[in-house]
Order: structure tokens, then C-alpha cells, then sequence
């Protein structure tokens, strides 16, 4: 019987992570939360999850194909990964392997079409809400990295450990998605609608870093959060504003600041995600990029069973993909999610990383 041949990558995703191979890396791992342009594979697990990335060109140029990445290659997850020196891919929550010993450098949790608040998504089938993600962070991933921290009886030490591990949470644009092609619109303003979200997510984040009333020490976050005013299909249909983004990036870095005040034994960056891709759109020869609105891939229409969004299943891709701001209809190529995690991880700008970069949080 021939072996067929697996690439190396994915080989060493599978192999468990031991504490002394992360000696090298920054930090111990990363715990992700979030949406479809943070998610690795967790909707491929989800039976009734219309919204998934298995299948050709997702993954043209990821060395394991297709993996539930929306995207043709590596996402901003993968690359930030990378750059903090961490040897294993993080592991999708949902997937079945995803237990014991392969939880010590981390999990994702990230589920696509899924947003701040828990209707968001709910009508494109089956999706984890970021509520959902961190009771399964809370009560099914943690109890057991304790167990594999050797922590059971020693909270201080489990508290040690943890105060290493980065938390990003990349999420919000699907909630403004759904706000503006609802009647919520007509009803509640973008100021108003905004300022729930941001104080519906305030509680989300104290409560991932809090158990049993009492937070974490030294646990730091990372708010990936990348708006949709840049996603080229919303742009030509005008559902969602340059003013709304910015509403809400404002908010966030607001929050960023008082979290920071309010728990100084932890530590939180927000990375404004919508100021990196602006960027890149509105000078794209400098940035090196040649297509700023159109999917590289071809997409799969109404009339096909699509959405206008996501890639026709074993459709056509670009040649050109580096050049591209967008695979699909909605997420960035992997040249864009690049740009992202390098400007999270050592950027100077703290217009783009507020109020420090990641690596400079790594180190706290």
C-alpha cells in the first residue's frame, strides 16, 4: 500500500507541544476567540455550519490545502504564531485531537460567521457565538491545560503559567454585517448600536479573564478586530460606513485604556486593523499590491446556491495573489494577514497597535 505524502507542517501540527520546546517561543501560547478571519478549521466540525473554507481554492497556497482558513493561505493567527516563535499550528477547538497534551500551546476557538453578540450568525446555520467560545475555553480546554501543567493543586503557579499566554480575540464585523441589512437599523443608530456591542464585549473580555469573580494576573490580550467597512461586496452595496468603523475603533481603544486602568495586573492591545487595510487600499503601489476591491477567487453567486462571498467550491483563483487585497468576498489574502500580524507583533505605530505593540506585551 503507497503512503500517500503529507507535508511536513502538517505532521508537526499533530505532535504534541512539550513545555521544554517552549523555551524558545515568547510566549507559552495563544487562546483565540473570534470570527471567520481569525477561524482555522472550527466550523469544518460544526454538522450544520454552513459557513466553511474545506474545500479548493481555500488553501491554494497553505501547505495543508484546504483547512477551514479563509483564506488561500496562512491568517493573521498563523502568522503572528510564527513571528512569537511558536513551533506547532494552534489547533482548532472542535476538532476531536484538540485534547490533553495539545492544548498546552493553545487553542482556537474561532468560529466563522459568529460575532459579539450571540444572535450574530445564527441564520447562516450553525455557529459558535463568542459567549459559546469562552465557556468551552472556560470549561472544557482549561480544567485540562491544569492537568497538563502539572497545576491541579497549585493555583498561584497555574496563575503563573497562564500570566504567559496571549488571548486574541478578533471579531465584531459580522455583528455590523447583521445591523445593517436588518431592520435593527431603522430602529437603533449606529452611535447607539455601537455602544452596546462595545459594552456587551467589555463584559465578555473581564469575564474570559476572570474565574469565579477573581481575574487572571497578568493576562494579556490582544484585540484583533478587523472591520468590515473594507470588504469590497459591502463597500458597492453601501451597507456599512468609514464613519461606523471608525465609531467603533474609537470605542475600542477606549476600552483598551480603561482596561488597562482598571486592571493593571493585566494587559490589553488593541490592533486597528481597519487603519492597516485603509492603508494599504488607499496607497496600494507602495504596499505593493495591485487589486484593491475585486476576489481573487471566483466566487459562487445566488444563483448557484452561493452568497456573492465565499469561493465557488473548486472554482478558479488569480495567479496573482500576492498583488490582492481580498481572496474572496469578504476575507484579506494572505499577503494582507501578513501586513496585519507584522504591524500587531513589532509595529511603531500605536495608531495601529495602541497603546504598545505584541511583542513589547510579550515581555510585560
Amino acid at each position: 500500500m503507497k503512503i500517500p505524502k503529507t507535508p511536513l507542517l502538517a505532521l508537526l501540527s499533530l505532535i504534541p507541544l512539550t513545555l521544554s520546546e517552549l523555551q524558545e517561543a515568547e510566549v507559552n501560547g495563544m487562546f483565540v476567540f473570534g470570527s471567520s478571519l481569525v477561524d482555522n478549521g472550527n466550523n469544518n466540525f460544526l454538522k450544520n455550519a454552513t459557513t466553511k473554507a474545506n474545500f479548493h481554492p481555500y488553501g491554494v497556497d497553505f501547505p495543508l490545502g484546504p483547512s477551514g482558513r479563509f483564506s488561500n493561505g496562512r491568517n493573521a493567527i498563523d502568522v503572528l504564531g510564527g513571528l512569537l516563535k511558536l513551533p506547532r499550528l494552534i489547533p482548532p477547538f472542535t476538532d476531536p485531537r484538540t485534547r490533553g497534551a495539545r492544548v498546552v500551546h493553545g487553542v482556537n476557538f474561532a468560529s466563522g460567521g459568529s460575532g459579539i453578540l450571540d444572535q450574530t450568525g445564527s441564520f447562516r446555520g450553525e455557529v459558535m457565538s463568542l459567549s459559546q467560545q469562552i465557556r468551552d475555553f472556560k470549561v472544557t480546554t482549561l480544567p485540562q491545560l491544569r492537568t497538563q501543567l502539572r497545576c491541579v493543586h497549585s493555583p498561584r503557579l497555574f496563575e503563573d503559567h497562564l500570566s504567559n499566554y496571549l488571548f486574541v480575540v478578533g471579531t465584531g464585523g459580522n455583528d455590523y454585517l447583521q445591523y445593517f441589512v436588518s431592520k435593527e437599523k431603522d430602529k437603533v443608530t449606529v452611535p447607539v448600536f455601537t455602544e452596546s456591542l462595545i459594552s456587551t464585549l467589555s463584559r465578555q473580555l473581564k469575564s474570559l479573564v476572570q474565574i469565579k469573580g477573581k481575574a487572571w494576573l497578568k493576562i494579556k490580550t490582544v484585540s484583533l478586530i478587523i472591520e468590515a467597512s473594507q470588504l469590497p461586496r459591502l463597500i458597492l452595496l453601501n451597507f456599512f460606513t468609514n464613519e461606523a468603523a471608525l465609531l467603533c475603533n474609537s470605542h475600542l481603544k477606549s476600552l483598551a485604556r480603561s482596561s488597562n486602568d482598571q486592571m493593571p495586573d493585566s494587559k490589553m492591545v488593541f490592533v486597528d486593523s481597519y487603519k492597516i487595510i485603509r492603508d494599504i487600499i488607499d496607497n496600494p503601489v507602495d504596499n505593493g499590491f495591485s487589486d484593491t476591491s475585486k476576489p481573487c477567487c471566483e466566487v459562487s453567486t445566488p444563483a448557484e446556491g452561493g452568497n456573492g462571498v465565499l469561493c465557488k467550491r473548486n472554482g478558479r483563483a488569480c495567479e496573482n495573489r500576492r498583488g490582492h487585497v481580498y481572496f474572496d468576498g469578504l476575507h484579506p489574502t494572505e499577503a494582507v494577514n501578513v501586513r496585519i500580524a507584522r504591524k500587531a507583533y513589532d509595529g511603531s505605530d500605536v495608531e495601529e497597535a495602541y497603546p504598545t505593540n505584541v511583542k513589547k506585551l510579550a515581555r510585560l
